[in-house]
Parts: C-alpha cells; structure tokens; sequence
C-alpha cells in the first residue's frame, strides 16, 4: 500500500496548491472525497489486474462496493488538512 499512498502525494501537492486560498471546510471536503476517490479507483485497478483488492471492507456497515468506507471520509478530511501543515514546514 505503500507505493499507492506515494503515489496519491503527487497528486496532493497541486490540489494543496490550488485550494490554499479556500476555506477550512472545503478544502477538508476535497481532500476527503479526493482521497477516498483513489482509494476506490485503486480498489478497483487492484481487483481487475489481480482478482482481489488488499482491502476488504464488506463487513462494515457503510461500504461501496467493499473498496471504501463511509465512516472513513472524516478520518481522511483530517489528514489532509494535516498533509497541509506537513507540507507547507517541509517546504
């Protein structure tokens, strides 16, 4: 999973970019809608090449598809506005 999260960071640092200037709220929606978009397009890359995602999330309650997690959406929101300040004293 690893490579994959890689992977989602170059992606972030142009959304960041592009969204500064906008307030707390959205920019934490886009990231949680963003994040969650890779994970289940990732989800499903990994399910045509392979057969199998490494993640399966049919058990929770609020699932698509068993790629993503509704309760998660929040968790990610967070972590983007976390990636910001990472991102804004790294650089």
């Amino acid at each position: 999973m690893f490579p994959l999260y890689g992977l989602a960071q170059l992606a972030f640092e142009p959304v960041h970019d592009a969204l500064r200037a906008q307030p707390t709220g959205l920019r934490a929606s886009a990231y949680g809608a963003g994040f969650t978009a890779v994970e289940f397009a990732a989800g499903r890359g990994f399910r045509t090449l392979r057969g199998t995602a490494p993640w399966d999330y049919s058990r929770a309650r609020l699932h698509l598809d068993a790629l993503v997690r509704a309760d998660y959406v929040p968790l990610w929101a967070c972590a983007g506005l976390a990636f910001e300040r990472l991102h804004d004293a790294l650089t």
